[in-house]
């Protein structure tokens, strides 16, 4: 079988191509992406918990053969991209990863959180200002885009007026990790890395001299005690921008969609505001904004009741997974008060998205604020949506508000 993640139908609707998947007794060979698909969600649960599963392929494949599968994707002749972009606490595994992982998870500690909701909220509202003054948007460029960037940037330190430039930087780095690697896209990467990375040291120098209660600062500090590289550092920065940036967006857009399409749904939540958390979780699993990530084998094991040798490759399909009928009732159906609902639209195991705390409570500020000063949103066209494996979300989203 091959994926066609670039064409039409996969964009419209990825969702029959999954569940066509999932029919499979077996997980699946995809020629074009040479790797195992595996679309069912006890597969994806129990491939991200095997620790013989890992995303690093330096655990895996001899230096030879890295180049070769560098090369053979484009992914080669990239200084800085190969420094701060391809190597990182997402990629990374064992006592590197938890090095790491251990350092950012007390910056996303609930009262860091806290801090930054109020913030969050002051933000969206002076937005909600401005896109309500003009009564039809695109719910893509006009508002869900100058989000993420804000909190994020908040976190990491950067000034206000710097959040969109960081947010553009995020943006050209991430299109090269989809499967269109042109020459174009590869160059505009491996530039922006440069501006992203000679940022973050004039930054790094600045708190160095004036620290401040920022993560920069602390990363910073954390570089000069020996417990992270100066690499470390600027990777860690990059990442925490460059994951939750677009994913944020992504997710924030196909909710209001999903509101949009099953307007039964959102009449619900205008009706039971204390619904919102729940719609939360729902939008995350309904449209997982991050739905594919890959690992290879570190070592001859069983998977799905198959036998697999060192060096196999799969590509873990969470969105296939937050639509199994084995695992939710009705999958496709948009339920704000969807209980249980343990999707895996943040992963699962060693590499559970650190931030999912912060985007749960980034979605819930904005739907929050949205419905409680609106009467009602609209279409005023459908959504195209976005081409690719590895995102989902509407490239616009064309809205009335009032």
């Amino acid at each position: 079988m091959r994926l066609e993640p670039l064409s039409d139908e996969f964009a419209r609707d990825p969702y029959a191509v999954y569940a066509r998947l999932r029919r499979e007794d077996a997980p699946v060979w995809d020629e074009g992406l040479s790797l195992w698909l595996l679309p069912r969600f006890d597969w994806v649960a129990a491939g991200a918990l095997d620790k013989r599963l890992v995303r690093s392929p330096e655990r895996v494949f001899p230096q030879e053969e890295l180049a070769a599968r560098r090369r053979a994707a484009n992914w080669h002749d990239m200084k800085l991209h190969s420094r701060f972009v391809q190597f990182s606490l997402l990629d990374s595994d064992g006592p590197v990863h938890d090095r790491l992982r251990k350092l950012v998870m007390r910056e996303m500690s609930a009262p860091v959180i806290t801090r930054l909701k109020a913030a969050t909220e002051s933000f969206v509202a002076a937005l909600l200002d401005k896109v309500l003054a003009q009564g039809e948007i695109d719910f893509v460029a006009d508002f869900a885009a100058h989000v993420p960037g804000f909190v994020i940037g908040r976190l990491l330190g950067a000034p206000d007026e710097d959040c969109a430039l960081l947010c553009g930087w995020s943006e050209d780095i991430v299109q090269f990790f989809d499967v269109d690697r042109s020459d174009e896209r590869k160059a505009l990467a491996e530039k922006t890395t440069g501006e992203f990375y000679r940022y973050l040291k004039s930054l790094a120098a600045e708190r160095r001299t004036r620290p401040r209660d920022d993560l920069i600062t602390r990363l910073a500090a954390a570089e000069d005690a020996g417990t992270l590289s100066h690499d470390e550092f600027v990777s860690t920065a990059m990442l925490l921008m460059m994951a939750g940036q677009g994913s944020s967006i992504d997710a924030m857009s196909s909710g209001m969609a999903a509101l949009l399409r099953f307007p039964d749904q959102m009449a619900r939540l205008r009706a039971d505001p204390a619904l919102l958390p729940g719609a939360v979780q729902e939008i995350f699993r309904f449209e997982p904004p991050l739905p594919f990530f890959h690992r290879h084998a570190a070592e001859d094991m069983e998977l799905a009741g198959r036998s697999f040798l060192k060096g196999t490759s799969f590509g873990l399909l969470y969105g296939a997974a937050n639509r199994d009928p084995a695992a939710f009732a009705d999958p496709d159906h948009f339920d704000v008060g969807r209980e249980p609902n343990r999707h895996l639209a943040f992963g699962y195991g060693a590499h559970l998205c650190l931030g999912n705390h912060l985007a749960r409570m980034t979605l819930e500020t904005v739907f929050s604020a949205l419905l409680a000063r609106t009467r009602e949103i609209a279409f005023l066209e459908e959504p195209e949506w976005k081409r690719g494996l590895a995102v989902r979300g509407p490239k616009a989203l064309h809205i009335s508000l009032v």
